[in-house]
C-alpha cells in the first residue's frame, strides 16, 4: 500500500502523512516539522486545489542564512511538491504565490473511498483523537428547582460534544454534577415537615408543582426567623446523618429526578448523576491535601488559595466553616482525574461561570494535578455559551416575567410541528403515529438545531416562527432534504444494498464530484468540532452538503432513468448515510418520509 493510504479516516490526516515523508526528504537537517494541511477556499471565484499544504514560507524563515540550495519560499514549495511520495489519492499538484502546494485529490479515489464506506459502514470514518476517556459534566440543573430554558443549552451541547467524542471511540462518562447539596435544603425539609407530618403522604401528587414548593419554602425562610433558625439547624442535622432528615432529602432529590426525566426523554439525552452531595465526603481529605501542599491560607477568617492573574482569592472554606461550590468542584476534579483516570474533563456552563473555573484549573496546576500546559492531558475545559434571548433581546421569559419552563417549551415545539404536519396534504394518510413520531423528532429536532447552529459562546434569540421554518439553515429544512434523498431511492425501486455489492460510483461530472469532496471529508469535521468544542462546525457541513447535494448535483445530474443511475443512487445514499451520522451526532431523529 503506498504511503498515506493506511486505515485513516479523515482525508486531511492521510495527506498530512504524505507531506510529513516530503518534508523529511526535502529538509532532513530540519526535526520536528509538522506538516501545514488545510482544505482550500474558494477566492475571487477560483480554486486552486482541494487542499493546500503551507510549510513553505515557515520553513523558508527557519533556513534562510543557513548553507541551503533554495532561493526563496516558491523553491522550498517545488521541492515539497517534488518530494511527496506516489499516491492514488492525489491527481494532481502545483505551487502558488509563495510556495503553497495546491492538491487536487483523485476523483476515483474519492469514489472509491464513499463505496468503502457505503460497504463497511460509516463508524469507519471516526476520526481518531489523543484521548480513550473524558468526563462531561452537563446540565446540572437544582434538585428542587424546575429545569427552564436556561439548562437548555447546557444540556444540548453537553449531549452534541458527548456524541462526537463517543463517535470517535473516546470512552465518556455523562455526569450530571446536580445541586443536590446546600443551605437551601435546611429551608425545604422543614417547610417539608411542616406540610407532611407524616412522611408516609410525601410524594409527587401530594407536593404538586416543586417550583411553587420552593418559592413557599423560600418566603417563608425569608420572613420568618424562627422558621429560618429551624432551617438552619436541619441543614446541620441532615450533613450529621441524621436518618429522618437524610430520608425528606432522599424523597425531595427523588421527585426532582422525576421532573428531570421527563425533560431528558424528550431530548434523549442520556446522563449519569453524580451530584453535589456524591463529592461531599472527599472534601476535607483533597483540602487537607492542598493545605499540606502549602496552597491554602487564611484571609479574612475564611480559608483560600490566591492563583495567579486574578486579585481575588478561591474561597474553599467559608468564614463561618461551610463548604462552598470552589470546595466541591474541587474535590469533583480530584476524584475525575484520580479515580475515574479521565484523560479530558468538560464542563459546560454559561459564559459567566468563567472566571469561576479559570481559578479551579489554576489552582488544580499549582497542585500538580493538571500539567501548566494546556496543550498536554490530562486537562480541564470550560465550555462557555451566551443566553437565550427573547424577542426583546432580554433574557428569555414568559410574559408573566417568569423564566421559560424547559417541558413547557419542547410541548410547544411538538405541538406546533404537528400542526404544519397535518397541513402538508403527503400526511393526510398518515396514521397517527407516524404523525406522532414525527411531529416529535422535527419538533424537538428544531429546538436544538436552531441553539447549536450557532456559536456557543454567543447569545442568541429564540424563535418558534424561524427555528421551525423549512426553508434556510433550519433542522426542518435539513430533515425534509434527508427525506426527500429518501424518496429518490425508494422511487428508483432499486435494492440499494444489492447496489453497494455490485455497483460503481464514477464522479464524471463537477456536481458529483464536489458532493463526492464534501462527502470525505466528514471525517476531519467531526475531528475539528471535536477540537474545538464547537457543535456549530458540524451544523455548518451538514447545510452546507445539503445545499451541494441539491444546487450542484441533483440539479445538475438526473438520477432515476439515467445512464448514471446507479453510481447516482449510491452517491443519494452515501449523502443519506453522512446526514443521518450528523444528525444523531447532534441528537436530532431523522424523517425518511414528508
Amino acid at each position: 500500500m503506498a504511503a498515506g493510504e493506511g486505515n485513516v479516516s479523515s482525508v486531511k490526516r492521510q495527506l498530512a502523512q504524505l507531506f510529513e515523508l516530503s518534508l523529511r526528504a526535502t529538509v532532513p537537517d530540519e526535526p520536528d516539522i509538522v506538516p501545514l494541511v488545510d482544505s482550500c477556499n474558494e477566492k475571487s471565484g477560483v480554486k486552486h486545489g482541494d487542499y493546500q499544504c503551507n510549510n513553505a514560507m515557515v520553513l523558508w524563515a527557519k533556513i534562510k542564512g543557513k548553507k541551503t540550495e533554495f532561493r526563496g519560499p516558491p523553491a522550498v514549495g517545488q521541492a515539497i511538491m517534488k518530494n511527496i511520495p506516489p499516491s492514488e489519492m492525489i491527481e494532481s499538484c502545483s505551487v502558488a504565490g509563495p510556495g503553497f502546494v495546491n492538491v487536487v485529490l483523485s476523483k476515483n479515489w474519492i469514489a472509491q473511498s464513499l463505496l468503502r464506506m457505503l460497504i463497511d459502514g460509516i463508524d469507519t470514518w471516526a476520526p481518531q483523537l489523543p484521548v480513550k476517556r473524558a468526563v462531561v459534566d452537563f446540565s446540572s440543573p437544582n434538585i428542587a428547582k424546575e429545569m427552564h430554558v436556561g439548562h437548555l443549552r447546557s444540556t444540548i451541547i453537553g449531549d452534541t460534544l458527548a456524541r462526537m467524542l463517543e463517535f470517535s471511540r473516546v470512552e465518556v462518562l455523562r455526569r450530571n454534577h446536580v445541586g443536590d447539596w446546600g443551605t437551601q435544603f435546611g429551608m425545604l425539609i422543614e417547610f417539608l415537615f411542616e406540610k407532611f407530618p407524616n412522611p408516609e403522604e410525601v410524594n409527587e401528587a401530594a407536593i404538586g408543582d416543586l417550583q411553587a414548593f420552593y418559592k413557599a419554602s423560600k418566603l417563608r425562610f425569608d420572613s420568618d426567623t424562627e422558621f429560618k433558625q429551624k432551617a438552619q439547624q436541619a441543614v446541620v442535622r441532615l450533613q450529621g446523618g441524621e436518618t429522618r432528615y437524610r430520608e425528606a432529602w432522599t424523597k425531595i432529590c427523588e421527585i426532582s429526578r422525576a421532573e428531570f426525566h421527563r425533560v431528558y426523554e424528550r431530548l434523549g439525552v442520556q446522563l449519569e448523576e453524580k451530584g453535589e452531595s456524591f463529592y461531599n465526603p472527599y472534601i476535607p481529605w483533597v483540602l487537607e491535601e492542598l493545605n499540606n501542599k502549602g496552597l491554602i491560607e487564611e484571609s479574612e477568617g475564611a480559608r483560600v488559595i490566591f492563583v495567579d492573574g486574578v486579585k481575588i482569592p478561591l474561597i474553599v472554606v467559608k468564614s463561618d466553616g461551610g463548604y462552598n461550590y470552589a470546595s466541591t468542584d474541587l474535590a469533583a476534579l480530584w476524584y475525575r482525574l484520580n479515580e475515574e483516570k479521565a484523560e479530558w474533563i468538560i464542563y459546560l456552563t454559561d459564559v459567566g461561570q468563567q472566571q469561576h473555573f479559570d481559578m479551579v484549573f489554576k489552582a488544580a496546576k499549582r497542585a500538580g494535578w493538571l500539567p501548566v500546559d494546556d496543550s498536554l492531558y490530562p486537562k480541564a475545559t470550560h465550555v462557555g455559551f451566551g443566553l437565550v434571548l427573547g424577542e426583546d433581546g432580554k433574557r428569555f421569559r414568559t410574559r408573566s416575567t417568569e423564566v421559560v419552563r424547559l417541558i413547557d417549551l419542547l410541548d410547544e415545539a411538538k405541538t406546533r410541528s404537528e400542526a404544519a404536519i397535518r397541513e402538508r396534504e403527503t400526511a393526510r394518510n398518515w396514521p397517527e403515529e407516524e404523525v406522532k413520531k414525527t411531529s416529535e423528532a422535527v419538533g424537538y429536532g428544531a429546538v436544538k438545531y436552531a441553539d447549536l447552529k450557532n456559536n456557543r459562546s454567543s447569545n442568541y434569540t429564540f424563535n418558534f416562527d424561524q427555528m421551525l421554518s423549512d426553508k434556510g439553515n433550519t433542522a426542518v429544512y435539513l430533515l425534509y432534504a434527508h427525506a426527500r434523498i429518501c424518496s429518490i431511492i425508494r422511487k428508483s425501486g432499486k435494492d440499494i444494498e444489492e447496489l453497494k455489492k455490485n455497483g460503481k460510483i464514477v464522479l464524471d461530472h463537477e456536481g458529483e464530484r464536489a458532493l463526492g469532496l464534501h462527502l470525505v471529508q466528514f471525517s476531519e469535521v467531526v475531528e475539528q468540532a471535536c477540537t474545538n468544542l464547537l457543535p456549530s462546525t458540524l451544523c455548518e457541513y451538514l447545510y452546507n452538503l445539503s445545499d451541494i447535494f441539491t444546487s450542484k448535483f441533483y440539479s445538475n445530474c438526473q438520477v432515476i432513468g439515467s445512464p448514471e443511475e446507479t453510481s447516482r443512487l449510491l452517491l443519494c445514499e452515501a449523502t443519506a448515510v453522512v446526514m443521518r451520522k450528523c444528525f444523531y451526532l447532534l441528537g436530532v431523529e431523522p424523517v425518511y418520509k414528508i
